[in-house]
């Protein structure tokens, strides 16, 4: 299951994190953020062990946010070593978005 990320864990789960992350930035609200959810949930069992996968809600943690400078969603960050490697915005389908974990690993 894709973790719950916020300001309280964010350093730990993502900025010292040994291996990639995936960051998948939504909202409740958001139509496209509802399809790409299941896809993101799969993701983070298919890649368990290898990366990090997690959520981040742009209502709950704006800070994250805007350190990223998220201004639509979704917004999907792929990130090594506590930088962004990669990026997709808008809804995908799911080997898409596995593509771009692949090309990290």
């Amino acid at each position: 299951m894709a973790l719950e990320i916020n300001e309280s864990n964010f350093e730990e789960k993502v900025m010292k994190s040994d291996k990639p992350v995936v960051l998948d930035f939504w909202a409740e609200w958001c139509g496209p953020c509802r399809t790409i959810g299941p896809y993101i949930e799969e993701i983070s069992k298919d890649y368990e062990g290898r990366a990090i996968v997690g959520k981040v809600n742009v209502d709950d943690s704006p800070s994250i946010s805007a350190k990223y400078g998220i201004r639509n969603i979704p917004t999907v960050l792929y990130l090594k070593n506590g930088a962004v490697v990669d990026k997709q915005v808008g809804a995908v389908p799911k080997a898409e978005l596995a593509k771009k974990l692949d090309a990290i690993l």
